[in-house]
């Protein structure tokens, strides 16, 4: 009898998880999804080809960039992707959970893996300049780097993970992200990397001295600003939707002016442009969680960050009182 039951109760599950099956995903906003992840393992490959072509570019057509550069700019066309992907979903109300699950898995390459490797590979090559240079060093230095990359990788799944369990489905909700997102995280990798390969070259043939200093800053603090921006992602630190607060609706004409000021210093120096916006992004966080909590103990940062429509709704009460008053 108990054989019968248990038999009985397999095949109900089975049942269920036939019925389960999925049969319909969206096309387009997935493919763009895909691509999320396709550029993340093309900027693996080319990080991979920089560590072996050192200082030669690559070129394609009219392209010449150096291969770790390149790395960089595939990372960056990843987040274009992921933009894009969820707002082509919401556009056609075909949100769902195989979407979701689906942008996680290629978060973690592109967002992941790649900037991780990419570090990796960008001091490997720094340190393979230290020939004859003490051994000891060396090789603290590959383990840190190592220890570095693998500690970013697991709170980057660790980040996208709690994302998903978190995450609500309503727009209007999306004011905020409580930790680092992943994109920018991998930002403030990739741009320093862009801007050490590109920018610092520029300045090595008016100063090589310059360049020297320049480099050695970058190149031994990335390490660290890795293992930093992992603690960020999976702090509970607010920070802002950028899209959802400052440009989506109707906003303060103050904002159209940074807006054009940010597009001007782009055009200016898109290196330069880069760091100061994703390092600048991730570090905002981290100085009001810093200002408020540990100097003045106001508490929770997440008060910090409020939706429009809470902040409307305060107005509201407050000319309410008055007006009673």
């Amino acid at each position: 009898m108990t054989r019968l039951k248990t038999q009985a109760a397999r095949e109900s599950l089975l049942r269920r998880v036939r019925r389960q099956r999925l049969k319909y995903i969206t096309i387009l906003p997935s493919l763009v999804t895909i691509l999320n992840g396709v550029c993340g393992f093309a900027a693996i490959v080319f990080a991979s080809q920089g560590a072996v072509a050192g200082v030669n570019h690559f070129s394609y057509h009219r392209l010449t960039l150096p291969y770790f550069a390149m790395s960089g700019y595939m990372i960056l066309l990843a987040m274009i992707a992921d933009v894009l992907d969820g707002r082509l979903a919401r556009m056609s109300k075909s949100t769902s959970s195989f979407g979701g699950q689906l942008d996680s898995l290629c978060d973690i390459i592109s967002f992941g893996v790649a900037p991780a490797f990419l570090m990796l590979k960008v001091f490997e090559y720094k340190l393979g300049s230290f020939a004859g240079q003490s051994t000891a060093f060396v090789s603290f230095a590959e383990r840190f780097v190592w220890l570095a990359a693998a500690s970013y990788i697991s709170c980057a799944a660790i980040r996208l993970a709690r994302f998903n369990v978190e995450n609500e489905e309503d727009e209007s909700s999306h004011m905020s992200f409580m930790g680092l997102p992943t994109p920018a995280a991998a930002g403030v990798v990739v741009s320093l990397v862009i801007f050490h390969q590109e920018t610092l070259l520029e300045l090595s043939a008016g100063s090589s001295q310059l360049y020297i200093v320049c480099e050695d800053i970058v190149m031994y603090g990335l390490p660290i600003i890795v293992l930093g921006v992992g603690v960020l992602m999976v702090s509970r630190i607010r920070y802002p939707h950028i899209l959802n607060q400052y440009i989506k609706g109707k906003k303060p004409f103050a904002h159209l002016i940074r807006a054009m000021l940010f597009l001007a210093l782009v055009i200016w120096s898109r290196q330069v442009a880069l760091v100061l916006i994703f390092c600048g992004f991730a570090a905002s966080g981290f100085s009001k969680w810093f200002y408020y909590k540990i100097i003045h103990g106001k508490g929770d940062i997440a008060l910090l960050v409020e939706s429009p429509t809470a902040v409307s709704a305060d107005h509201d009460r407050t000319t309410e009182q008055e007006d009673n008053d």
